[in-house]
């Protein structure tokens, strides 16, 4: 997992931590109503924050597979691999000089 990746998943966890315990400290003081909105929201944030977490598994996984496909396709095609990146720096090159 990447540093960005696992700060936004921190940062998301942080969120909802406080998010449930803002809600527990404000169901203790409702109705039963209240109280039952509450348990409904907290459980939503609980199934969100845990489809967070799948789709940061599912992104992961498919980085490593692309990074696989790349790393096999350099080695069965190192001169084309190394034209490629080349060419594309240039373009960069270019682009860039012409701001």
């Amino acid at each position: 997992m990447n540093d960005t990746t696992s700060a936004a998943s921190q940062s998301l966890g942080k969120i909802v931590g406080e998010a449930e315990s803002l809600l527990d400290k404000a169901g203790e003081i409702g109705t039963k109503e209240y109280n039952s909105a509450i348990k409904k929201a907290a459980e939503q944030l609980r199934r969100a924050q845990a489809e967070f977490i799948r789709l940061e598994e599912a992104a992961v996984d498919r980085a490593k597979a692309a990074a696989r496909v790349t790393d096999n396709a350099v080695h069965e095609h190192p001169y084309t691999a190394v034209g490629v990146a080349a060419a594309v720096g240039l373009l960069l090159g270019i682009l860039i000089s012409r701001r």
